[in-house]
This record gives structure tokens, C-alpha cells and sequence, in this order.
């Protein structure tokens, strides 16, 4: 799989500068985890599951999860349960059908082993499970049934546990849950995918509700929890993990409100400042800076519940040419020693040391989401993926 692949060759050709690469749910973690992208919630009841997951995949999704937990009612679980093994067994009856890294979202330890026994031969076609309101003492018992469930179905099972609880929102137990976090997290660190936020959980407890107008950022108590978050859990020295964005909760942004527009002339004439006015007149904008805060923070990917939202993550996540230029000169060997250099676009200053974990960050980046070319940017690469 590869991102935009839902694109036609000749119209990536004409956005990139370097094409988005190929992965597979068997490629190597640091890549997988970086490629997550958009990771594309549904509740694991929906009676057409296997065709909405083939669909989305159509659409440019590479990773989804399939929810036991928040998204279903309490007597619903059993039902979903058994959905889950009837739709695996409907995908693996599709030959060749292009699908995205699967994962499903349990509520307890025991469900985990439980389902890779149940899905038995279509359990390859799973790549982990998400583990709710994480902390070292709930956490490990999940951590130990994904070792027992990856053992006794033989093949590699990642985890995502979901930073949500309230000893982690609390200022007085923060501190020491985020260390008991790190301590269970770090003993199966070559299974831990991805640490991923419960922003909407962080808002329960004060009765808080961000609007379509704000970020999780504007709130300033989720704010000092993401902070807290990035810098105990995701640093770039061997001890972190990555972490990913939160949920953007409004979906009344859709593909149709574009398309009229860009039905009256072809891609490449679509006026680029008549999109940005399109995005902001429909409340657009609230996601975008989302998105860009979520990585000027230390985020990669987001959690989606509506598929509007896939392509703008997405689209915010290729590398501009700018910012692979600057990564590539700040890497060149000969600078292994540091310094200090202006940008090739002679607008910023390079300084290789300060600078070279965030270039070693780019490149992977640009290794699944491309590079595009010096004259493309946002607008361009989401009037392609509505226009496919």
C-alpha cells in the first residue's frame, strides 16, 4: 500500500517531486508508525463492515480500527464480537483487494486472546489492538495478552495504547502515572506501535467541549496534557514513542461541498485561492490548524471518525519541498561535524546539530507521505484526492 495510490499515476506525477513509497503490514515499526497517517475509527458492529473497510481503502485509508470500546453500547460487545470474525472472514474471501492496516479496539485483556483464537486463519489480516485508558497498572495485563495472543496465532501483533485516563489528566497523579506509563510501554517497546490521545476523555471531567472553531490546543488544561505527553513520552533520543493527534470531533465537511466547484474546470485550472475561501467559508479551517499544530507540537497522524477527514490529514502531512530541501542539506555527510548554513530558499538559517533530529524526522516522513513539487502545495494536494 502507499498513500494517495487512489490517485491516478499521471496526476502524482504531476504533484510530487518524490512519490509516497510503498509499505506492507509486515514493514518495520519506525515506518508503520509514521505511516498510520489517518487512522480511521468504526464501531465493529456495522453489519457491512468488509465492504466499508474495502471502500475507505479505495479512498486512500491505510489504517483503521475496529471499535469494541466507547463506540458501541455495553450490551453491544457480544454482537460486535462476532461481526468482527464474520467480516474477517468476508475479507479473506476477496482476493486481491487492496486493505489497510486493521486494528481493533478491545475493552478488557482477555478479549484479545480470545478474538485471535476466534478469527483463527483470518487472523493475519489484523495488525494489533488498541488498548483503552492506559496506565501502567491497566495496561499491563493488555500488554501481557497481546504476548500471549501474538504467540499462540504466529504472526507480529502491535499495540496502541490510548492516553486517556483522568490520573494522567490530574496535575497532582500526571507526573507519576506518565512515568508508569513509560515503565510498562518500555518493556515490549518493539510492539508498541503508536501512543495514541483521548482528548474527549481529557475534557470529561471539567464538563469542556471544544467547538468547530478551536483547537485542543485553545484548551488550555488538554494543552498542558499534550505537553506533558510529548515531553515524557515522545522524545526522539531512543526513549520515546510516537504519538498521535487527536480526534477532530465535527464532520459536516464533506466532499461535496467542494465538488461543484471543481466540476467546472479541470485540476489543474482549479484557483487556488478560491479553495482556501471554499475551506474557511465551511468551518474547514478548525481541522487544518489542528493538524499543523498537532506536528509543530511533536504529533504524527491523527485518530478520525469520519472519513471527510482522511484527506486533509493526509494532504497536511507530505513534505514540502522547502522542508526536504532544508532536511536533506542539514544530512549531507559533510556536515556530520555541525555549522551553520542558509537555507537553499535563502529565507532561514540551518544549524545541523539543533536542527538534524528534525530533519532525520522529515525524510521519514517524505519516505511514506512524498514530496511534493516546488510548485504544489495543501490546496493542490486536496483538490487531487477529491478529484480522483
Amino acid at each position: 500500500m502507499h498513500h494517495f495510490g487512489q490517485i491516478a499515476p499521471a496526476v502524482r506525477k504531476r504533484l510530487f517531486h518524490r512519490e509516497p513509497g510503498l509499505f506492507t503490514a509486515q514493514s518495520p515499526a519506525h515506518l508503520l508508525s509514521m505511516a498510520l497517517g489517518a487512522t480511521l475509527y468504526s464501531p465493529a458492529t456495522r453489519p457491512l463492515l468488509a465492504d466499508d473497510i474495502v471502500k475507505q481503502a479505495g479512498n486512500g485509508v491505510v489504517s483503521m480500527v475496529l471499535c469494541l470500546e466507547d463506540s458501541i453500547g455495553d450490551d453491544d460487545v457480544t454482537a460486535g464480537e462476532a461481526n468482527l470474525v464474520a467480516q474477517f472472514a468476508d475479507l479473506a474471501g476477496r482476493a486481491g483487494a487492496d486493505l489497510p492496516l486493521l486494528f481493533i479496539r478491545v475493552r478488557t485483556p482477555e478479549q484479545i486472546p480470545d478474538l485471535v483464537r476466534r478469527l483463527g486463519p483470518t487472523a493475519p489480516l489484523l495488525s494489533g489492538f488498541v488498548l483503552p485508558k492506559f496506565t501502567e497498572e491497566r495496561g499491563t495485563p493488555f500488554l501481557e495478552a497481546l504476548a500471549v495472543a501474538e504467540a499462540t496465532g504466529g504472526h507480529r501483533l502491535f499495540a496502541m495504547p490510548v492516553l486517556e485516563s483522568p490520573e494522567l489528566l490530574y496535575r497532582e497523579t500526571r507526573v507519576e502515572t506518565l512515568e508508569g506509563i513509560l515503565r510498562a510501554v518500555d518493556k515490549c517497546r518493539d510492539r508498541v506501535l503508536a501512543l495514541r490521545l483521548g482528548v474527549t476523555d481529557f475534557c470529561s471531567p471539567y464538563g469542556l467541549r471544544r467547538g468547530p472553531d478551536m483547537t485542543a490546543y485553545d484548551l488550555q488544561i488538554v494543552a498542558s496534557v499534550i505537553a506533558d505527553v510529548v515531553n515524557m513520552l515522545a522524545r526522539v533520543d531512543g526513549t520515546g514513542f510516537t504519538v498521535t493527534g487527536p480526534v477532530w470531533e465535527y464532520f459536516r465537511i464533506q466532499e461535496r461541498m467542494f465538488k461543484p466547484q471543481l466540476r467546472q474546470s479541470p485540476f489543474l485550472e482549479v484557483q487556488a485561492v478560491e479553495l482556501r475561501q471554499s475551506l474557511i467559508e465551511h468551518a474547514m479551517d478548525g481541522l487544518l490548524r489542528e493538524i499543523s499544530l498537532d506536528r509543530a507540537n511533536g504529533l504524527q497522524g491523527k485518530t478520525c471518525i469520519h472519513p471527510s477527514h482522511v484527506l486533509p490529514v493526509h494532504a497536511l502531512s507530505v513534505v514540502s519541498h522547502e522542508e526536504y530541501s532544508d532536511a536533506q542539506d542539514i544530512l549531507r555527510p559533510e556536515r556530520v561535524a555541525g555549522g551553520v548554513m542558509r537555507s537553499a530558499y535563502t529565507n532561514k538559517m540551518n544549524e545541523v546539530k539543533p536542527h538534524r533530529a528534525w530533519a532525520e524526522r522529515t525524510v521519514l516522513r517524505a519516505e511514506v507521505f512524498g514530496v511534493a513539487n516546488e510548485d504544489i502545495g495543501f490546496v493542490e494536494l486536496l483538490a487531487a484526492g477529491l478529484t480522483k
